[in-house]
């Protein structure tokens, strides 16, 4: 089962930078689309990003524009550049690892790490 490590969340100011990395392992991961995903409290997470194994990238509406993700395949890795960051970025961001469909949804597999959390606050 592929295993997801998450990190580079913390506390930034409106308008800061941070770029978040997820580690994948038991897969390979070339083959892999890769997903970020996040949940604020007290709503369903939510797809922010996704970057097929070809390198095309897809995002959320909320995130066109300040958010850049990308992979680095020789080391099992995944990113999410994350720029003029609003207070409603703050959330657990996740990443996840799966496939397209011929109609370009993601469909992940849904092994969920711990996440990292990011707080966007004056």
């Amino acid at each position: 089962q592929v295993q997801l490590v998450e990190s580079g969340g913390g506390l930034v100011q409106p308008g800061g930078s941070l770029r978040l990395s997820c580690v994948a392992s038991r897969i390979t991961f070339s083959a892999y689309a890769m997903g970020w995903y996040r949940q604020a409290p007290g709503k369903q997470r939510e797809l922010v990003a996704v970057i097929k194994s070809g390198g095309s990238t897809n995002y959320a509406d909320s995130v066109k524009g300040r958010f850049t993700i990308s992979r680095d395949n020789a080391k099992n890795t995944v990113y999410l550049q994350m720029n003029n960051l609003k207070p409603e970025d703050t959330a657990v961001y996740y990443c996840d690892a799966g496939r397209t469909t011929s109609s370009g949804t993601f469909v992940g597999a849904g092994s969920w790490g711990q996440g990292t959390q990011v707080t966007v606050s004056s």
